[in-house]
């Protein structure tokens, strides 16, 4: 059976604990371990779940049978969060990626550990897999994939390896395209070299990206996350790479009225400040929390609290 643990769990329900009675919003349910743990912090709070992944989804069906009236479901990925009709809540959490039961279900093709179709795909229902993706991709948007999303530094020889397999049918399987990328590569990964990580964990991360638009469903959803804050509610995102960290960096910071990024030389008098930040650094896990779960060492918490806003008379 997997084994599901929610990451930066401590520092969420903590950030999530100034008040009682609270309206949550789970956006990426996943394994439910950050749904499970506010409903059990507070016997007074609801949470409202979202997924578009179908076994997901299921698995939060299941978990409101045990929490009456306090759990709801939506079958939706989050950049459909405004469609719910919910309409405020005191606190969003976004815990970005794919989740324990995706990686560990071999069938899904998100892991190179395990010998499997190259599907990848988050919602199965939808969109094309992986293998067909590297099939009919261009040049340019296997680079996007490879070079922008993954952030291989030897992209070249990823995508020239790509292109070259597309002849013999070679790119069906997870374990076959792993092989493919550590050769193109080369780097010795697994005959005596240290290494952090497998030389495909790029090139996988950022064909994965691509195939279900990772990023431009994060850019979305955010403004309608942020819009459907009570006042004084918070918005937590865990971010798992340099990408996803960056634009929800940006945002938060153009909510609390600073500077987007070193090069924004937007004048003061012409921002606007909507929050504050929760967060002016992101917050990593402790040392016990990596050991203890190797998948949390990459995560990174950003939160920020909407301004309070009166209602008008």
């Amino acid at each position: 059976m997997v084994q599901h643990l929610p990451v930066l769990l401590r520092e969420v329900i903590e950030m999530f604990s100034l008040y009682e009675g609270c309206h949550y919003l789970d956006a990426t349910f996943g394994g439910g371990g950050h749904t499970r743990a506010l409903l059990e912090r507070d016997p007074s709070s609801k949470v409202t779940v979202l997924d578009c992944d179908p076994e997901a989804y299921s698995r939060a069906v299941e978990m409101s049978k045990e929490y009456e009236n306090r759990l709801t479901c939506y079958n939706l990925n989050f950049d459909r969060l405004e469609e719910i009709p919910e309409q405020k809540f005191d606190g969003i959490i976004f815990d970005l990626g794919v989740s324990s039961y995706q990686l560990d279900t071999a069938a899904r093709g998100f892991s190179f550990h395990r010998k499997a179709p190259l599907d990848m795909r988050i919602d199965p229902r939808k969109s094309v897999t992986a293998a067909e993706f590297l099939k009919i991709s261009t040049r340019e948007e296997l680079i996007e994939a490879v070079r922008d999303f993954g952030e291989e530094k030897q992209w070249r020889k990823v995508v020239d390896a790509i292109l070259k397999a597309r002849g013999n049918g070679a790119i069906k399987v997870t374990t076959e395209l792993a092989e493919m990328v550590s050769k193109a590569i080369n780097t010795g990964f697994g005959r005596g070299r240290k290494s952090q990580i497998h030389p495909a964990t790029k090139t996988f991360q950022g064909i994965r990206i691509a195939l279900n638009k990772e990023l431009n469903k994060l850019k979305v959803s955010l403004p309608q996350a942020f819009k459907k804050l009570n006042s004084r509610g918070i918005l937590i995102v865990i971010s798992f790479h340099s990408l996803e960290d960056r634009i929800v960096k940006r945002y938060f910071n153009r909510m609390a009225g600073r500077p987007e990024h070193r090069g924004d030389s937007l004048p003061k008098q012409l921002r606007t400040s909507q929050a504050t930040l929760l967060t002016t650094r992101p917050l990593r896990p402790s040392q016990k929390e990596k050991n203890n779960n190797i998948r949390s060492r990459s995560a990174r918490l950003r939160a920020l609290q909407k301004d309070y806003s009166p209602t008008p008379i």
